[in-house]
């Protein structure tokens, strides 16, 4: 039985991804500030209580895993720094080069850039605003990115949408931004791209747009 290293499933990615894992079978080691905010009781989940921001806390998570998935993210009204997604990043690169880990997936924003991205107007414009009204979580996201892509692990980063709350629909598109993408995708969607990804490895060293 493989053994992941979650971050963020207390998250609305989160949720659906720790699902979609333990029911595949995985053992699952999941990092959370609040146990509490997870409604498993799952044999294969092992829930650690602590803060990505601790480096201890991040080590016990990643210690025996197979593959690293995070998906952590600013929250509205969190007292969590500011940097967050940067700092934990730092955080589990170190302790899976400490544990001889390889596989790492990581979920950022669509404006976080890459070489095959053709972006067209709006995407150009949804950047514009990200910079005017959230801009120090696009440069957080950015930053995270460039550690990731500087470290020796089998990444994979990948990017999403405007992210919806309604069911799955059971697809999704995989493409860069302005390159075969939408403008949204669901969470459930998401986190199975993830999970397949996980499993089928084609997007290592690349930076994967994923929508509807």
């Amino acid at each position: 039985m493989k053994t992941i290293a979650l971050f963020g499933a207390s998250g609305r990615t989160g949720k659906p991804l720790l699902t979609l894992l333990l029911s595949k079978g995985y053992s699952v080691k999941a990092l959370v500030r609040n146990p509490a905010g997870i409604n498993s009781a799952h044999p294969n989940l092992h829930l650690i209580q602590g803060n990505i921001l601790n480096l201890s806390n991040v080590e016990a998570t990643i210690e025996g895993a197979n593959s690293v998935i995070s998906v952590i993210g600013h929250v509205k009204g969190d007292a969590q720094s500011r940097t967050v997604q940067t700092e934990g990043t730092a955080n589990i690169l170190a302790a899976m080069n400490t544990y001889g880990v390889k596989r790492l997936l990581s979920l950022t924003g669509g404006a976080v850039p890459f070489q095959k991205d053709q972006p067209k107007f709006a995407d150009k414009a949804i950047t514009v605003i990200m910079n005017l009204v959230a801009k120090e979580t696009l440069a957080d996201a950015i930053a995270h990115a460039e550690l990731i892509r500087k470290s020796t692990t089998d990444w994979t980063i990948i990017r999403g949408p405007r992210l919806l709350e309604k069911p799955p629909v059971g697809s999704y598109r995989v493409g860069f931004v302005g390159v075969n993408a939408s403008t949204a995708i669901t969470y459930g969607d998401l986190a199975q791209f993830i999970v397949d990804e996980l499993e089928q490895a084609k997007h290592i060293h690349s930076m994967p747009f994923v929508s509807h």
